[in-house]
């Protein structure tokens, strides 16, 4: 029977002691902030996958570079019609939606 090493920390476990348990203002705020992060990365990987320039994509969709850059940083909220834009014309795909409660 293997030994459970008590220095070992869950990821859940860190959240809750850096950010506070769900439900709590910072750590809903940090939910929020890494959903927004992660549509960031998704849209970098997706527009390399095309072998799209940052400066092309921006092109395709009618918007700037330095908007797209700022949106894969995460150093720009994005409006859903332009995401909508970004991924239809720029990226050829769509968006589908889901919602948890």
């Amino acid at each position: 029977m293997k030994k459970k090493n008590e220095n070992l920390t869950s990821f859940a476990e860190h959240l809750d002691c850096q950010y506070g348990e769900r439900g709590t203002e910072s750590r809903e705020q940090y939910e929020r902030e890494f959903e927004i992060f992660k549509l960031g990365v998704m849209l970098q990987e997706l527009r390399k996958e095309k072998g799209l320039t940052q400066e092309e994509l921006a092109e395709k969709c009618k918007t700037t570079k330095n908007y797209i850059s700022k949106i894969e940083n995460n150093t720009s909220d994005i409006r859903l019609s332009t995401l909508t834009r970004i991924v239809q014309e720029g990226l050829g795909g769509y968006i589908k939606f889901s919602v948890s409660i």
